[in-house]
């Protein structure tokens, strides 16, 4: 494929109600979407990416107008130089197109998926079979933010599980986390549920984590620090709940050490976390080698990032439910068609490429920036 120009798009969607978690509250979400539009075997095509970076450096060190700005600076340049040296452009060749510039792995993410997305278009072929997807649908977990009250949370709680959602999520944060998990568990018996506390605690507070012990969770996700590998591996000895990694897992190399040290039995996969879809691969691959389960979290994501997160999903090594919810958790207009729960699953689009894509209409209405990366 040969790119021809590269638009950066950012849209406002206002969600359903806040998001709440130790490190922030969400009213919106203002993803950057990416629409590439290539040249593939002398006909033109579009492809799709979605950055998942938030507004401000609260869940990582990358934000909106950064990864706009290394997108438009450095990225899409880089690619432009690639192919101009007479490189074959393909997904595959992208992080190593782009292997100089350190770090900024969302705004990578994004543009790799773009070009999978074109890349898979052209040759009719849909993301679910490029991963190896063994299923058509997957069932479908809800993350639950901090509520203002636990009488607020159960009715949250109730109706997710009215709806069909076949795993809760709690988010925990020192001062809310043993009795909404009591109430939780106390209230709804013994639905599948786990807590993420989205780094929040350090192992100072392990006697009080213990004490989760007691509800049968599924896991306990990123209790401490995203640098506390060693931390975590010593908490994880002295707890009953499987330890869970996220913000700690930013690529295949930290998920080998991270199983090598025993600090997780469980790792959330986020394809913009780590750095993109072919990378999330890789950490399936080697946590599947060495009977670690894994499982696809959520940023929120629109239509696009939400079929690609479910295309992922459907690979054999996925045995927890993730975060992939119907668009009507979150959003009461998505960009794409909306995904829809169906007996608590969510099915994995079969069209090529992502098999979805943006509505014009709702585009043009909930765009609020746009600029074209020209060659």
């Amino acid at each position: 494929m040969r790119i021809l120009n590269v638009e950066l798009i950012t849209v406002r969607l206002p969600l359903v109600a806040p998001f709440t978690t130790s490190f922030s509250t969400q009213t919106e979400r203002t993803p950057l979407l990416i629409k590439l539009t290539a040249e593939v075997e002398g006909s033109e095509v579009v492809g799709w990416g979605e950055c998942v970076a938030l507004q401000d450096p609260l869940y990582s060190e990358e934000y909106l107008d950064g990864a706009r700005d290394v997108l438009r600076r450095y990225l899409i340049p880089l690619l432009y130089l690639w192919q101009d040296a007479g490189n074959t452009l393909t997904a595959e060749m992208v992080g190593h197109a782009l292997r100089h510039i350190v770090g900024h792995r969302m705004a990578k993410a994004a543009l790799e998926m773009a070009v999978l997305d074109v890349q898979l278009r052209a040759s009719e072929k849909s993301f679910a079979s490029y991963f190896g997807a063994t299923t058509a649908s997957v069932p479908s977990g809800v993350s639950v933010g901090i509520a203002d009250s636990i009488d607020s949370l159960l009715g949250t709680v109730g109706n997710f599980v009215d709806q069909g959602y076949v795993r809760i999520k709690l988010k925990i944060k020192p001062g809310w986390d043993i009795e909404p998990v009591r109430a939780v568990r106390e209230r709804f018996g013994d639905i599948p549920l786990q807590v993420d506390a989205n780094a929040a605690y350090t192992l100072l507070d392990a006697p009080l984590l213990r004490q989760l012990d007691a509800f049968d969770l599924l896991l306990i996700e990123q209790p401490l620090g995203e640098d506390d590998l060693r931390q975590h591996a010593v908490l994880a000895r002295t707890m009953r709940t499987p330890m869970c990694l996220d913000e700690s897992i930013v690529s295949a190399t930290a998920a080998a050490d991270a199983i090598a040290l025993g600090a997780a039995a469980v790792i959330n996969v986020k394809p913009g976390r780590v750095g993109g879809y072919l990378e999330a691969r890789r950490i399936h691959d080697i946590a599947s080698a060495n009977g670690v389960a894994v499982w696809c979290g959520g940023m929120l994501e629109t239509g696009l990032g939400r079929a690609a997160n479910a295309a992922l999903a459907g690979m054999p090594g996925f045995t927890l439910p993730g975060d992939i919810s119907a668009s009507d958790r979150f959003y009461r207009l998505d960009i794409t068609e909306p995904f829809v729960l169906d007996a608590g699953r969510i099915a994995i689009p079969s069209g090529p490429g992502l098999g979805v894509a943006p509505l014009p209409e709702i585009l043009k209405k909930v765009r609020v920036h746009s600029e074209t990366v020209a060659p």
